[in-house]
């Protein structure tokens, strides 16, 4: 089916890709990151691995430092020792502090960065994608990838990289210094290390599949917020608070779940390092036990091999904590990978043709579109010609609209042509296409902006007489006086603080300042009353004066006038003419027209 899309090599559509990809390992996720997103910030992440590395070195010399002061000054009573070990350990303290604080700064700012650059990226990503995958995946769902999955790898990356990174230098260094005061109690302390493998990895993906499963739920829960929100009105009028309140307890208790097992995974991993710690300690205790006692090691080697051994408990906790840590960022830097990593079925062309110039005319010849297994269109063939009015009727299911989604190339045909000024849409990239349209559609889309922005829409280009003639012209000057700060008032969430009719001005300007060659007016005035549609009319009259237009509509009273009606039915076009010709044929235009006018 056209329209679907792809994840990168494969050739199925993405959502059965997704789950039968294999899942990436350690890795590769972090080649990924690092070539994709860290890569660029090397010099910043060279200064700061610096102060981590002198931070976390700091700690095997202060378990270093045990030696002279037990040696030399607590047993030896040397005054001179006493001076420089205490300026050596306070020094040890304050580059500790400094390093800290630095290397947190610069890795909070990296990490800041990353975590910008790939919501940039993947906000971009996911408007070129086709609308069979915004379909499947509503707007709840989307905005936890963007935000819930990408927060998640911000945190894990900061705890590792500002945590795991010290902890590793530390254990490092610490190990440094037991292994200088004697290399066999420090094999003998890490004798339970081999234990911890095996439960580690089971551990490792326990936790992972739990974070991604948890993942899922989070974006289903978003995706209930948002459709409740949105759909507050219907949700109040027809009391479905207690059943959406409901579902929603639902899946929050199906979250806690998984949270507590996850948690349960991460926490056993510490856990099992705590006994392999003491075990260790133990036989360090048992083995060099006699060499302490008979005097063979000083009181300052017990020491800081022990400050050393005790030192690196804390930092082996937290490393075991990390590998949990991390399966939860895997999960989510593998869901957003797989996003990325999507292909849309509709790109430009690799050869493509320019867009026509001038006022084009629209072809369709004999195409044929279905949804799944659904035909839409069997055949569909007219001409809309250049510079006149052309209107598109039938009863719903006919198929009206997919012409106008084939016609921006939102989806592709499965045969025949669509083509304007003879070029089909096809050889044409799709910025240069989408161009040619201005679209007026029945929901016209307002942003929680002022007035002012959600008719430039962002354009600096548009001078201050340009904007006026706009206004004039769709009559949004006529309610301007009305509000509060004029041009600069929030219109609110879509446009809430506007009427219908006003939105549809709103909708107008902007199509007036793009002044392009093609308008396509999409059941434009349907939902206005009587005298706003009047209003809305003579500003789409307005609007097409030297255009090509092509008009859905159901009310066959606001097209009567158009050069051309093209009658649908079942997804053929049955017959077209102007409004008396095809009264005077009869046939299915005169029976809708019948329906319509004696119904009123």
């Amino acid at each position: 089916m056209s329209g679907t899309f792809k994840t990168a090599g494969a050739s199925k559509p993405a959502k059965t890709s997704q789950t039968e990809s294999v899942t990436p390992s350690a890795t590769g996720l972090l080649l990924w990151l690092w070539n994709g997103y860290l890569k660029r910030h090397t010099g910043l992440l060279l200064v700061a691995l610096a102060f981590m590395m002198l931070e976390g070195s700091m700690f095997g010399f202060l378990s270093y430092m045990m030696k002279p002061m037990f040696d030399q000054v607590l047993v030896g009573g040397s005054q001179t020792a006493l001076i420089w070990v205490a300026a050596a350990i306070f020094g040890i303290f304050a580059l500790r502090a400094i390093s800290s604080v630095l290397q947190k700064v610069l890795l909070t700012r990296i990490s800041q960065l990353t975590v910008s650059d790939v919501r940039m990226e993947m906000m971009a990503h996911l408007m070129t994608l086709d609308g069979t995958f915004h379909q499947n995946y509503p707007p709840g769902y989307l905005m936890q990838r963007i935000e819930g999955d990408v927060e998640a790898v911000n945190k894990v990356w900061k705890t590792i990289i500002t945590g795991a990174g010290r902890d590793v230098i530390a254990l490092i260094s610490l190990f440094a210094v037991a292994i200088n005061v004697d290399w066999r109690w420090t094999v003998a302390a890490l004798a339970g290390v081999p234990l911890l493998v095996l439960p580690t990895f089971l551990l490792q993906r326990y936790v992972r599949g739990n974070a991604r499963i948890s993942r899922d739920v989070s974006a289903r829960l978003s995706t209930r917020l948002n459709e409740v929100f949105h759909g507050i009105v219907p949700v109040k009028l027809n009391r479905l608070e207690a059943y959406q309140s409901k579902r929603y307890r639902k899946l929050t208790r199906q979250r806690i779940e998984l949270e507590v097992k996850s948690s349960l995974g991460q926490a056993a991993v510490p856990g099992l390092i705590d006994i392999m710690s003491g075990l260790g300690f133990v036989v360090v205790l048992m083995y060099g036990g006699s060499e302490i006692l008979s005097g063979e090691k000083t009181v300052g080697d017990t020491m800081a091999f022990f400050t050393a051994l005790g030192l690196a408990f804390e930092p082996l906790r937290r490393l075991g904590a990390f590998s949990g840590v991390w399966q939860v960022a895997a999960a989510s830097l593998e869901r957003i990978k797989e996003l990325l990593e999507m292909v849309p079925e509709l790109r430009d062309p690799a050869i493509p043709q320019p867009a026509p110039k001038g006022v084009p005319g629209i072809v369709l010849n004999d195409v044929h579109m279905e949804y799944g297994d659904t035909p839409i269109l069997r055949g569909a063939t007219f001409v809309a010609e250049a510079g006149k009015t052309t209107a598109l009727v039938g009863a719903s299911g006919a198929g009206k609209s997919t012409v106008f989604n084939l016609l921006t190339r939102l989806v592709d045909p499965e045969s025949g042509e669509v083509s304007i000024g003879g070029v089909p849409v096809a050889a044409m990239r799709l910025g240069d296409l989408r161009s040619l349209y201005s679209v007026v559609s029945q929901d016209s889309l307002l942003f929680d902006e002022t007035l002012r922005e959600n008719i430039l829409l962002g354009r600096s280009d548009v001078t201050e007489e340009m904007l006026k003639t706009a206004l004039d012209a769709a009559h949004v000057s006529d309610f301007l006086p009305r509000l509060s700060d004029g041009l600069d008032s929030p219109v609110g969430p879509r446009g809430t603080n506007l009427s219908g009719g006003q939105r549809q001005r709103v909708a107008i300007a902007r199509a007036l300042l793009r002044n392009t060659p093609v308008l396509l007016l999409d059941e434009a005035t349907s939902a206005l009353d009587a005298q706003s549609e009047a209003v809305v009319q003579k500003a789409l009259d307005r609007l097409s004066e030297g255009r090509t237009t092509l008009v859905i509509a159901h009310r066959l009273s606001t097209v009567r006038n158009a050069d051309k009606i093209v009658v649908m039915d079942q997804g053929r076009v049955v017959d077209q003419g102007t409004h008396d010709e095809l009264i005077a044929r009869g046939g299915v235009y005169a029976d809708l027209h019948s329906l319509q006018f004696d119904a009123a």
